[in-house]
């Protein structure tokens, strides 16, 4: 199996077991904001010293670092940013479903924002296998009461802005594709990890001054909810470690699809940890995305 693929694999899985603490310790003292700023100051102290230690482990020095490696991954990490919020305020929408349907195109909207501005695309049979999994996320996503009224409801502000989150998160991945092969290596792992410390650099920056003008007395609860958030912090290191690796070596489009796998797995979480019933419909959905994701390990292999 190519590394890229165990990568995304690994990263799908560790994203899964973040969103299972999440849910389990429900930091509920915190606003959206306030958790989202969480995740990535608790993982930015890991990130830098996993950085540290592999650079001295390999006997390595810290890359160079131009001016097209800083474009890209500010476009990641401001798209990323941008795409998180467009998600949040889906949850004031009584379509929420239909919503976040309609962001599940984001492996679409991949391939497109990727072959605009890198120049990458991907062969016929490669679509196909994305197209079968993007059916199976919609069978996911939709439920029985929702799925006839996703057509009527296209002008909707949910649908707005569930596209709007799926073309943000497009453009992140894509930005930090482009990021890491502008990092001066020829070590994927190095690659990755450099541009995640940088992005997530970057985000934490934003945020605290956002919040600072905005709300300084959310910077308090992020720092008393430490307990909990670390281990959040230090899950979200390594699954998107595993992301940025796997888009060092691999199209940002071909790595969305393979991490779709990501709601495979938090089904199976919530059918073992949180004993909840999958339905018929959802195995259907289960098929689909097996069969896409199979078909592109077996077309690449």
């Amino acid at each position: 199996m190519p590394f890229w693929i165990a990568a995304s694999l690994a990263a799908a899985l560790f994203q899964t077991i973040r969103f299972m603490l999440q849910k389990k310790l429900s930091v509920s003292t915190l606003t959206p904001t306030g958790s989202t700023f969480a995740r990535f100051a608790y993982a930015l102290p890991f990130i830098w010293l996993g950085t540290w230690i592999y650079l001295r482990v390999t006997d390595q020095v810290f890359p160079s670092l131009n001016i097209a490696f800083w474009g890209w991954a500010a476009l990641g990490g401001v798209s990323q940013i941008a795409a998180t919020i467009c998600l949040v305020a889906l949850f004031a929408h009584r379509n929420f479903a239909v919503g976040v349907a309609f962001a599940k195109t984001e492996v679409i909207m991949t391939v497109l924002v990727g072959l605009a501005l890198l120049g990458e695309g991907i062969d016929l049979v490669a679509w196909g296998a994305i197209l079968i999994g993007v059916l199976g996320v919609l069978v996911l996503s939709l439920k029985p009461d929702t799925g006839h009224g996703a057509l009527r409801q296209l002008g909707s502000r949910a649908v707005v802005l569930g596209l709007g989150s799926g073309l943000l998160f497009a453009f992140s991945s894509v930005g930090y594709r482009g990021a890491t092969l502008n990092v001066l290596s020829d070590d994927p792992i190095l690659r990755g990890g450099i541009t995640l410390a940088c992005v997530i650099s970057m985000q934490v920056l934003a945020m605290l001054v956002w919040m600072g003008t905005r709300d300084p007395n959310e910077i308090s609860r992020v720092w008393a909810a430490r307990k909990w958030a670390v281990w959040i912090g230090i899950t979200s290191v390594c699954g998107s470690l595993g992301w940025f690796v796997a888009f060092a070596l691999q199209t940002a489009a071909l790595v969305k699809a393979i991490g779709q796998i990501e709601l495979i797995f938090s089904i199976a979480a919530s059918a073992l940890f949180f004993k909840e019933v999958i339905s018929r419909r959802e195995y259907v959905g289960i098929a689909l995305l097996l069969i896409s994701i199979l078909a592109l390990i077996w077309t690449i292999s």
